[in-house]
This record gives structure tokens, sequence and C-alpha cells, in this order.
């Protein structure tokens, strides 16, 4: 399978897990490709959600905390994301929104794409821009929405930014990106992905925000393996910024830094990818542990909430 740049994942803090994951796979009927917990504190749920084939560019996921507060957007933060989904499923989806009783915008557009626009239920912006056709089904999973309707993967991210010149270096000069088009205060980067190809930049005044659920964590962009992130870390550390070493997230290395504008990024290679420890066919059935917490599975899973 060929490497492409762009968005590997993205990740966000939400309140209750079980609120979430009805709404993400029952209600717009994404796949729960991994149900883990958070490495740095297994109390606590990390749910991956993604495109029925699990593809790298897809996979949007969540540290549920169900007494997390309500957080707002600022600068310096990821304030959007968007899911590709096939042209000519308008109608369905304004009738599934409208079914689901999810407030939403009318039709607009996103540089020259139609998209629609609403909230999950801890306050994060997302938006359903409708582009291309629908994918072949890889798998066996059966989604509550029918294939030729069906999420792909990601459309965008939109990042808010009071300064903009040294994000735009590091999308350009280590993640792939190139500089397409401008409307108004925002700037579209594009790659040659066919999904997660996108990333928006909004330039405004500097305005606070409040960390809390609804908020995302991080952005996460392809490597294509450990060999190009130990390429594109050196890359980030000759320009000044402070990067972690690689650490081992087991379903993919990382490494993180914050970027000059503020948003925490990261870089996560597309292998061994989510089938290392599942069967395909079978992701996100059962609670998978990396194997340094499998030692603590009795008392983790009695911590946990049912998903049931």
């Amino acid at each position: 399978m060929k490497h492409h740049k762009g968005l590997h994942h993205i990740t966000v803090l939400a309140g209750g897990p079980k609120e979430n994951a009805d709404f993400y796979v029952k209600g717009l009927g994404m796949r729960m490709v991994k149900k883990s917990v958070n490495q740095d504190d297994p109390g606590t749920y990390h749910l991956f959600y993604g495109n029925e084939a699990a593809q790298p560019g897809s996979s949007l996921t969540f540290f549920p905390w169900p007494r997390a507060h309500k957080g707002n957007t600022g600068t310096g933060e990821a304030v959007n994301v968007a899911f590709k989904v096939p042209d000519g499923s308008q109608d369905y989806w304004l009738e599934r929104l409208n079914y689901l009783d999810i407030n939403h915008s009318d039709f607009f557009e996103v540089f020259g794409k139609q998209a629609i626009r609403f909230n999950d239920p801890d306050g994060l912006e997302l938006d359903l821009v409708f582009d291309g056709s629908p994918k072949e089904k890889e798998s066996a999973f059966e989604s509550t929405v029918p294939n030729e309707s069906a999420i792909q993967g990601f459309e965008s991210t939109r990042l808010k930014l009071s300064e903009a010149d040294g994000t735009v270096d590091i999308l350009k000069d280590i993640l792939g990106f190139s500089e397409s088009t401008s409307e108004g205060n925002q700037t579209l980067f594009e790659t040659d992905a066919n999904i997660g190809s996108s990333l928006i930049i909004e330039t405004g005044e500097q305005e606070p925000g409040k960390g809390g659920r609804g908020i995302v964590h991080h952005v996460a962009f392809r490597a294509k393996d450990v060999d190009e992130l130990n390429e594109l870390r050196e890359k980030v550390l000759s320009k000044g910024l402070d990067a972690t070493g690689i650490i081992d997230r087991h379903w993919f290395k990382s490494v993180y830094y914050r970027e000059p504008g503020g948003v925490l990024f990261e870089m996560a290679t597309d292998d061994p990818g989510y089938t290392v420890d599942e069967d395909f066919e079978h992701l996100g059935e059962k609670l998978i542990l990396t194997p340094w917490l499998e030692p603590r599975r009795d008392l983790i899973e009695r911590t946990l909430p049912s998903l049931d």
C-alpha cells in the first residue's frame, strides 16, 4: 500500500464514554477500531473510531472523562473536525441528522465543496463534507449507515491561530502539505491522500480557550515507518522545537511537539496498525491492553464503566 502524507488521527477530550460511543458508532455509523485505555491514565478509556477498513486518515480517538467540565475553544487549537462523505449523500445525512435530533446548519460551502455542520454531545464542531464516491468495502463490519453514504475518513481539521508563519513552515517543510487557496482569513493546505488530505488555518486575534470535554487534544500526521519518523523528528529539532523521543504506542510509534502556533502535533507511523493485536474482522470488540498494561487487566476492567 502506498504511503501518503496527511492526517493520521485526531484525539479529543470527551465526557461520558457510553454517550460518546453511541454517538459515533450508532449515530454516525463509524467503526470502533480499538477499545483500549489511556496509557497515561489506565483507569479511563481510549476509544478509537475509524472507517470500516480502519485506515490511517480516518481515526478519531477520544479520552473520555465522565466528570470533565465543558471546554471552550481558543487560538492555538484545532477547533473543527471534518469528515469526508460521498457526494450525493446529502439527502441521506440531512434525514439522518434530523432523525437523530441533532441540531445542524444549512448546507454551506467549504472551499468549493458542500458541507453541513453540527456538534457532538460534548460540543466538538463537526463537518460532513460531500466529495467523491463511496470507497469499496473491505470488511464485514455492518454499519448503521449504508456504505454508499458512509464516512470515508477525514476531510480536514481547522487550526485557529493568531500567527501562522511558523505553522505553515512545519506543514510545508516537514509534513508534506502544499498551500492551495485562501478565502478570507482561512487558507487551505493539501496533500495527495484520498482521506486526511486537508488542513485549514484560520487566523484571527488572540482568543484564550479553556481545556475540557469537546476540545481537541492533539492532531497526528502520517509517517511511513520508524525510519521516516526519525528523519521527521530531526527536522523538527532543527527548527528549534522541543520534540519528544520516539514513544511506543503499540499500534504506532509517535513523536510529539508543540508547533509554533501552539497546537500539539503528533507524528505517527502507519505501521504496525490496529491489526497487530486483533483480527481485522473483529477490531474493537473487546478491551485491548498494551503488553505492559496486560498484568493489570483485572483491576482496569473493574474500574472502567460498561459501554454496553
